[in-house]
């Protein structure tokens, strides 16, 4: 008897560790959710992350509260020299957290890290061809490591933010990776609303991904940047980028995929501002 209260009393205590965290987690996040964002972040926004000027008034206090839980959760790294500012800091968590609105917001979970390097950084890329390692060098804008930090050029976070239409934000493509890894494995395909939801997203996504290879070769792609045919990954975040900073264009020539967009992240920003 003694040995089964005994273990009574360790899976209790197992219990209270894992769910009073969790419970002051919640709490803290909720008081953070409806804290004002200071007038000074809020300047920041306006003056310099164009993509802020374009959503509606009724998703900005929602916006800003995920900041305020981004700041207070996520930990900046400059690199190479670089001295992190509330500048840097608030332009990316503004962008990051546009991938938040109108979910259940998970506020990016397994990682708290971001590196942030001057300039585009050099990476080395390991591949293997039978039993030959292979090494290659290149040069990044920004990395997500699965499990880990996000890596970011703040020279691309800033050439991302002063134009929302351009379909390059190195900060929603990396954001858009570390949605992606929630469902285990970072394979292009998020955790999404509802069960049936993943058969149609499949066939959808698969099928745009061959369009593209297509248009790619015709020389005549106009929305997705053809970096998207890296990787089913590379697609998901490519396309997150253009389904932000290009939503008029690819509502109206990749309509399929804009849809399975729109009910993943649960936005329509084709409606925003005249969708550009």
């Amino acid at each position: 008897m003694n040995v089964l209260f005994g273990l009574a009393g360790i899976l209790i205590a197992a219990v209270l560790a894992w769910l009073v965290p969790l419970r002051l987690r919640r709490a803290r996040r909720e008081k953070l959710s409806k804290k004002p964002l200071s007038d000074a972040f809020i300047e920041i926004l306006k003056r310099d992350v164009r993509l802020y000027e374009l959503i509606p008034e009724d998703l900005r206090s929602q916006l800003h509260g995920h900041i305020n839980v981004f700041l207070a959760e996520k930990v900046f790294v400059g690199c190479g020299g670089l001295e992190v500012t509330d500048e840097m800091r608030v332009t990316v968590a503004a962008q990051a957290c546009v991938l938040m609105l109108n979910r259940d917001a998970s506020h990016f979970p397994g990682f708290k890290t971001i590196l942030v390097y001057p300039d585009s950084f050099k990476t080395t890329q390991v591949s293997y061809d039978g039993d030959i390692e292979v090494h290659e060098e290149s040069v990044r804008a920004g990395e997500a490591w699965h499990r880990g930090p996000v890596v970011l050029s703040w020279n691309d976070v800033r050439r991302g933010r002063s134009d929302a239409g351009d379909g390059f934000n190195v900060v929603l493509h990396e954001f858009a990776h570390k949605l992606d890894e929630e469902n285990e494995n970072t394979d292009g395909l998020p955790i999404l609303g509802e069960q049936a939801h993943y058969e149609e997203w499949a066939s959808v996504l698969g099928r745009e991904y061959k369009l593209l290879e297509g248009r790619v070769a015709r020389n005549e792609n106009r929305v997705l940047d053809e970096y998207a045919l890296t990787s089913p990954p590379e697609f998901f975040a490519v396309a997150t980028e253009s389904f932000f900073e290009k939503p008029k264009q690819m509502k109206d020539r990749l309509p399929n995929l804009y849809q399975q967009l729109s009910k993943f992240y649960r936005l329509d920003p084709a409606s925003w501002k005249g969708g550009r």
